[in-house]
């Protein structure tokens, strides 16, 4: 694989990216928790633009993959902050942006922020939120005392033998970057795709995300039987379309 560049953003991260040039708007992939640019879908949609001639952008958040800090000292706002400065920084003209997982609530966080250079969004099991409505709302009475005395938790994992490790500083900063609590206006196409057989975000999410959000042209396409990768051929042929229809409808 090529060796990525990298950004030093104003808050003194060290942010490693892949940049393929082509027509606009960039596609932009924002991974999730604890992910990295190295991911299936990532590089597929990566090799899948390079086919169209379509620009694509790629990178890890830091405490991620091979960019700088160390991952228990990030959360929501600082990921957030690292995707704003890199598209800042790399992408003159519109973006797309395919938020997979926690990069799903980022993409929404950057709707706002990044106002009209957001031409079109992709969700993939987003999960906006999380921190609150799934971490914090299940975690037991220990468990939070734990989290408020100790300072961290650890919950099991079916992606990896380490434990996720949950800081107090990512459930405390994610409340200030909650985006379902407040008007949430998507001035462009968004599609989101989504597993019925996802163990991490509940179809629940998808169903509430769509009926919160404010917008002409969104849509919600519900997988029987497709986990929280998406991984799948099928999947992969789905995200494909969906940010095909996105681009012809809002950026191309």
């Amino acid at each position: 694989m090529p060796e990525p560049s990298y950004l030093e953003t104003p808050q003194g991260r060290r942010i490693a990216y892949h940049l393929t040039d082509g027509r606009g708007p960039t596609v932009v992939f924002l991974g999730g928790f604890r992910s990295d640019m190295e991911g299936t879908k990532a590089v597929h949609l990566e090799a899948w633009c390079k086919k169209r001639g379509q620009a694509f952008l790629r990178f890890d958040y830091s405490g991620h993959g091979q960019s700088s800090e160390d991952f228990l000292d990030g959360a929501i706002g600082d990921w957030a902050e690292d995707a704003e400065e890199v598209i800042n920084a790399l992408v003159d003209g519109p973006v797309m942006l395919v938020g997979s997982s926690m990069g799903g609530w980022i993409s929404l966080i950057l709707s706002k922020r990044l106002g009209g250079k957001v031409c079109g969004l992709v969700g993939i099991a987003a999960a906006p939120d999380f921190t609150e409505d799934s971490m914090w709302a299940g975690f037991s009475p220990d468990q939070k005392v734990a989290l408020v005395e100790d300072g961290r938790v650890e919950l099991a994992s079916e992606y990896s033998d380490d434990p996720y490790v949950i800081t107090r500083r990512l459930i405390e900063e994610g409340r200030s970057q909650l985006v379902l609590r407040l008007p949430l206006v998507l001035k462009f196409p968004a599609r989101f795709l989504q597993g019925t057989e996802d163990a991490d975000v509940e179809m629940s999410v998808a169903l509430q995300l769509l009926d919160h959000a404010e917008g002409r042209d969104l849509r919600l396409t519900l997988v029987k039987g497709a986990d929280h990768r998406f991984s799948t051929p099928e999947c992969l042929g789905l995200i494909e379309r969906a940010i095909d229809d996105v681009l012809t409808r809002g950026g191309n």
